[in-house]
């Protein structure tokens, strides 16, 4: 046990506030800030059990549903991303709220969980979304995070291994990142994700910097739809890709559409607000209309 553990929740605070004042100051002041509303609410009541279904719900959440079973991935909820100290969480504010709440979700078969960090895993999320129908599949060595005896299953999969779920199969590859939580959980792992159901093919990045991996995920069945990061490259371009290269992968991975993420949710970088979208817009060229959406809260379809 080590001295955070012993300190409790008011020594924690004590303890962060020496440690760092800037940062609380800035906490403060951002406590004042408003969370702006979604640019609009997808009509999730209204898709058909046939096709491929796809909501952005904010940062990496989006809502899929293909031929009726539906996936939602790095499901984020709460208000702040960050480490829950019980009074409060120590972290990011939300930008936007979400599309849609928890209790506003279709019934979800599969969460698919990227990595273990805090904008992507959270776990007030994640025990809102605890269901005995429900099943997870995640990284390798972040089981240990959930409470796996509240969901159907939570299968773990290291790079190039599958799970069937239903009638999907979900295949784990590896993607340019990291996936330690905290400093000192360097073991756990990361993935991107490729989701097959009969006819249909999705492609889920995670988080990923620029990588050739999506090369390999070409095939002769062309991906119907990419779910791929473009912000936070700001400073961190050796973490996350920029939307140029974003872009590129999923053209590499042979995707017809491509839905950007991890953008307008989080103030996590430096590039402006609509900086990523207008870049991968721009790259698009002639092809806007391969861009799957542009707002959080906007929808997706395709039969």
């Amino acid at each position: 046990m080590n001295n955070m553990t012993l300190l409790g929740d008011a020594g924690m605070l004590a303890w962060a506030y020496r440690t760092a004042p800037l940062f609380w100051k800035h906490y403060s002041e951002d406590r004042k800030r408003a969370i702006l509303a979604p640019f609009s609410r997808p009509r999730v009541s209204e898709w058909s059990d046939g096709g491929v279904h796809a909501a952005w719900l904010g940062h990496s959440t989006v809502l899929l549903k293909i031929d009726g079973v539906t996936v939602l991935t790095d499901p984020v909820f709460s208000d702040r991303a960050g480490l829950n100290l019980g009074l409060f969480t120590l972290g990011v504010k939300r930008l936007v709220a979400p599309a849609l709440v928890v209790s506003e979700l279709p019934k979800i078969d599969v969460v698919l969980l990227s990595h273990a960090h805090f904008d992507h895993f959270d776990i007030p999320s994640l025990r809102a979304l605890e269901d005995r129908g429900t099943a997870v599949v995640t990284a390798s060595k972040t089981g240990d995070l959930l409470r796996v005896d509240h969901y159907r299953q939570v299968r773990e999969l290291a790079w190039d291994e599958r799970a069937a779920v239903g009638p999907l199969e979900i295949r784990a590859f590896r993607v340019n990142h990291w996936g330690a939580r905290m400093r000192n959980d360097a073991y756990r792992g990361y993935n991107g994700y490729v989701i097959e159901a009969g006819r249909y093919r999705i492609l889920f990045g995670g988080d990923t910097a620029a990588t050739d991996a999506f090369r390999s995920l070409r095939s002769s069945r062309p991906f119907d739809l990419a779910i791929m990061p473009v912000g936070a490259y700001n400073p961190w371009i050796h973490y996350h890709c920029t939307p140029e290269q974003a872009w590129k992968m999923a053209n590499d991975a042979g995707a017809e559409f491509v839905l950007p993420v991890h953008h307008q949710t989080f103030a996590l970088s430096r590039e402006p607000y609509f900086e990523p979208i207008e870049r991968i817009a721009d790259a698009a060229g002639g092809h806007p209309d391969r861009i799957a959406v542009h707002r959080i809260g906007q929808e997706f379809h395709s039969s």
